[in-house]
């Protein structure tokens, strides 16, 4: 794969075979970030899971202190006074069965995050096939099967993010911009690390953090030491 000359100077900074302290990978992928937006910079975590048994799945969210940089569109089903509740706690979209065919049929995705009240959940699950494998699905565990809808709805402003492992047992999640301060990062990063640390199924023998790895949406991969991070 051809590599554009701004990549292939950003990779000189950093040591392919070298597994970096915290502090040190977050300086590098910022220096490599060097795309004309303010890209995004994520975690991406290989853990020592098996996703196909269910006592060792990984599925939580975590309020990362400085947000993720990024304005999030939330949808949310509820209806009569906890739909007015959703609205006034700033929802972008507030509906209920009246959004299943713009969905399924309009191919309607002008949101980021779903909420959903528990009584709303039987329309919702209707919606499963679409939502579902975009990540998008309503979770008790994520905090998005909610009566409280105006917590829920602020947690998302304020910087709440999902995590859960994918078909590969690795969790990719965003942790910021490269706008942000390395310091802004390094607290971001920690606060998720914790929370992964804490999630980890008991049933998981051996090493739980197989590799850790920060990356900008444009730059390469810094590898860090995931035995520090434990």
């Amino acid at each position: 794969m051809k590599r554009g000359k701004k990549y292939v100077e950003a990779a000189k900074l950093i040591d392919r075979t070298t597994l970096y302290d915290k502090e040190e990978a977050i300086g590098l992928v910022k220096k490599s970030a060097v795309a004309k937006f303010d890209e995004t910079i994520e975690a991406h975590i290989r853990t020592g899971c098996d996703g196909r048994h269910a006592d060792q799945q990984i599925r939580g969210a975590v309020v990362l202190p400085h947000g993720t940089g990024k304005k999030v569109r939330i949808l949310v089903f509820a209806k009569d006074a906890k739909a007015d509740e959703a609205r006034a706690a700033g929802a972008d979209y507030v509906g209920g069965e009246e959004l299943i065919p713009k969905i399924q049929n309009e191919n309607w995705f002008e949101f980021d995050v779903v909420v959903a009240t528990p009584d709303m959940m039987g329309i919702v699950g209707r919606l499963g096939r679409v939502l579902g494998p975009k990540g998008l699905m309503p979770n008790p565990k994520a905090g998005t099967v909610t009566m409280d809808v105006t917590k829920a709805i602020n947690d998302i402003k304020a910087g709440k993010i999902e995590y859960r492992l994918d078909k590969t047992n690795i969790i990719h999640v965003p942790i910021g911009k490269a706008s942000f301060t390395e310091e802004q990062l390094a607290d971001n990063f920690q606060t998720l690390i914790d929370a992964i640390i804490k999630a980890r199924p008991a049933a998981v023998k051996g090493q739980y953090l197989k590799s850790v790895t920060l990356t900008s949406t444009m730059g390469p991969g810094v590898k860090l030491n995931p035995m520090k991070l434990a």
